[in-house]
């Protein structure tokens, strides 16, 4: 099924959502992505679960007349759409910066959430980034978005990589309306250390499904509450680079935070 709601701030969001089952997941995808970036979780999760998959404004086909890309305002989106569907039990799983979304839509939906999974996120919980760091890794995008997005993207897969998916999310990112790849990528940026401090709010199991390929701060997620658990053999987009390696570690996640949530 197909639906749209309206965001707090007015913009449309569009979601579809596939199959039945308690608890809900519902997928939000990363930076100048998409809902289709989970196109191979939604068939084999939906025989057991209600999966939604949500466009947050700017991306896909959600609205784009947003002033402020930030975290909380992506959340809202997420909110927006769990809301009417009176999903009652939830696991929110977000990938790259939707793993910041969920967090902070995991905050805005306190008591419909069971658990939160990030999938290749929450890996440099122990940096800090200062104005000027900010202001210099948004130069290059500021002032060619596209091109700086086609020298940015690659460094995200590694050589085993399959080239043609490389290729076509490389282009599809670059593709991206640069105000908000601009607005979207400072905003995580400058949510980074509120992050951490919505994350060591939450009140429900937080896992981070990452892979190997570039380091994990273990200790720093930790610390914010978080459990990462690594797979090898892919870039930065796990659930699209290995699937089934994926799929299975989410259900694992998922049957434990219903689990914790049982009856003695």
């Amino acid at each position: 099924m197909l639906g749209t709601v309206v965001a707090p701030d007015g913009v449309t969001i569009h979601f579809e959502t596939h199959g039945r089952g308690s608890p809900a997941l519902v997928l939000v995808h990363g930076w100048c992505c998409d809902r289709t970036y989970w196109a191979k979780q939604i068939g084999p999760l939906s025989k057991r679960y209600q999966v939604v998959a949500i466009d947050l404004a700017g991306h896909g086909e959600s609205g784009q007349a947003r002033r402020a890309w930030t975290a909380p305002a992506f959340g809202a989106d997420v909110a927006a759409v769990v809301e009417p569907l009176a999903l009652e039990q939830v696991v929110l799983v977000g990938h790259s910066m939707g793993g910041p979304v969920v967090a902070e839509a995991a905050r805005q939906l306190q008591g419909r959430v069971i658990g939160v999974v990030g999938a290749d996120t929450y890996r440099d919980l122990g940096v800090t980034f200062t104005d000027a760091e900010i202001t210099q890794i948004m130069a290059p995008f500021r002032q060619d978005f596209a091109g700086a997005a086609r020298k940015y993207v690659p460094d995200m897969f590694i050589a085993a990589s399959d080239p043609a998916q490389r290729d076509w999310i490389i282009q599809d990112m670059a593709a991206a309306p640069p105000a908000v790849g601009i607005g979207a990528r400072e905003g995580s940026r400058r949510y980074h250390d509120t992050l951490k401090q919505t994350l060591r709010a939450l009140r429900v199991p937080v896992v981070a499904i990452n892979s190997d390929y570039r380091p994990n701060d273990v200790a720093a997620a930790k610390s914010c509450g978080v459990e990462i658990r690594l797979m090898s053999g892919t870039g930065h987009f796990v659930m699209m680079e290995d699937p089934g390696t994926f799929n299975r570690l989410l259900e694992a996640a998922v049957r434990e935070f219903v689990g914790a949530r049982a009856p003695a």
